[in-house]
C-alpha cells in the first residue's frame, strides 16, 4: 500500500491523513474551527483503529487528498 491514504467519517467532521501504518493526522471539525491531532500509534487498539481506517472497516470512508487539504490549518 502506498501512503498517504485519506479517510473520513460519514459526517464530513473528521478527516484523516494515514502516513504509514503507524501514523495518522487528524482534522476535526468542530463549529467553525479545525482542530489538528497527530497519533502514533503504539497500542494495540491504536494500530488496530488505523488497519480498520486502511481496510475501509465501518464507518470510514475514502476521502480525497484535496478534501483533507482544504482544512489544513496553516
Amino acid at each position: 500500500m502506498t501512503f498517504p491514504q485519506y479517510r473520513k467519517l460519514p459526517n464530513h467532521r473528521n478527516f484523516y491523513k494515514i502516513t504509514s501504518n503507524q501514523r495518522l493526522l487528524e482534522i476535526q471539525v468542530v463549529g467553525s474551527k479545525k482542530i489538528n491531532h497527530t497519533l502514533e500509534a503504539r497500542t494495540y487498539f491504536e494500530l488496530q483503529r488505523i488497519q480498520d481506517m486502511l481496510l475501509l472497516n465501518t464507518p470510514y470512508l475514502i476521502a480525497l487528498q484535496e478534501e483533507y487539504e482544504s482544512l489544513t490549518i496553516m
